[in-house]
């Protein structure tokens, strides 16, 4: 078991990720993921036995590339960034999936569009969940809840990446990011060796050569290719399907929330079943794959669907549902987070 201390959101993840072997950040500073380049620039002075290495990348364009270029050759990499930096990466997410890479991105969202604010927000749920960049492809999507889920996240974000050769973004908040709380920080994990990462590039030491492909010889072989990363896709969706559901057995109204937005969401149920008005909530943890499977069966109740944006989860909540015409939807936009008396005051429109 890890240590406990009190400590930030992006500083708690960023050791954890060095726990998680992830000794090598290359990243561009903007605001509100800064503190992850800072840590990483700081451990790699304070701690030089552990061989941590930080690179600022002359633009987010650059650090996205890098990390393809490290995790090509069996090494943990991340990068950390925000929603800008995350649209100028977009092309490189397209290629490190074509290309079987196990990245990991962390982006702290900030309200848009344009350079936008520096706070709190969920407006890029589409460019992060459907893949912004060119083609078919999937990310693993993965959105913690608070400074412990983050570390956690962070350390199976790798493990994920590995376990399909599939980028994995973390998707997290300003308001996630700049929180303290008490958290138990990972250990340690004993890695594995490069070369027994799948289709790394550690030279060919008795065993077949990997290649890294990204582009088609002829229709033919290049369905091929997209036929076998859908296989690989719909493998995921299967197996690595995250959510949490609360007072469900006789709520007649249910929140749906992720991030962020989901703490907030948990105090108003608990404000609304003292007023008596029967609220459940679901929770998704993995935002691609949706956790569809939370929504089966439920017939005959009320959804409601929160978010900082003007409304972007609450379309694959609708595709989930039996009945769209039961979702309605509730969002804030600019940087301003409601309170759970806001989110009440909507509970009890439906009522």
């Amino acid at each position: 078991m890890g240590e406990k201390v009190f400590m930030q959101g992006n500083q708690a993840m960023a050791e954890s990720a060095i726990r998680a072997g992830c000794k090598l950040f290359f990243g561009y500073p903007i605001t509100p993921s800064s503190e992850v380049p800072e840590y990483y620039a700081k451990a790699m002075k304070d701690r030089p036995e552990e061989n941590i290495m930080f690179v600022q990348a002359e633009t987010e364009v650059a650090a996205f590339n890098m990390v393809a270029g490290a995790v090509s050759t069996g090494h943990r990499a991340m990068t950390a960034t925000a929603g800008p930096g995350f649209d100028l990466g977009q092309e490189a997410m397209s290629f490190m999936s074509a290309a079987d890479l196990p990245a990991v991105v962390v982006e702290v969202q900030r309200p848009g569009p344009g350079d936008g604010e520096i706070l709190a927000a969920q407006g890029d749920y589409f460019s992060a969940v459907k893949g912004g960049g060119h083609g078919d492809y999937n990310n693993l999507v993965l959105a913690p809840y608070s400074v412990q889920e983050m570390c956690e996240l962070m350390q199976e974000s790798f493990e994920l990446a590995e376990k399909y050769c599939n980028p994995v973004v973390l998707l997290t908040d300003a308001t996630l990011a700049k929180m303290r709380e008490s958290v138990v920080i990972p250990d340690y994990k004993e890695l594995p060796k490069p070369e027994d990462i799948t289709n790394s590039l550690t030279g060919k030491k008795g065993r077949e050569a990997h290649k890294v492909a990204t582009c088609g010889d002829g229709a033919v072989q290049w369905e091929e290719f997209n036929l076998r990363l859908q296989a690989k896709y719909k493998r995921i969706a299967e197996n690595e399907v995250r959510y949490e559901a609360k007072n469900m057995d006789d709520a007649d109204i249910i929140l749906v929330a992720y991030g962020s937005m989901a703490r907030v969401c948990e105090s108003a149920m608990k404000m609304a079943r003292e007023e008596g008005i029967k609220v459940g909530m679901i929770r998704p943890i993995s935002l691609w794959p949706f956790p569809d499977v939370a929504f089966e069966g439920i017939t005959g109740k009320k959804f409601l669907v929160v978010e900082l944006s003007a409304g972007q989860m609450v379309q694959d909540v609708k595709l989930a549902v039996e009945n769209k015409r039961d979702v309605t939807f509730f969002g804030k936009l600019g940087g301003t987070t409601p309170s759970p008396k806001v989110v009440l005051e909507q509970i009890k429109k439906l009522v």
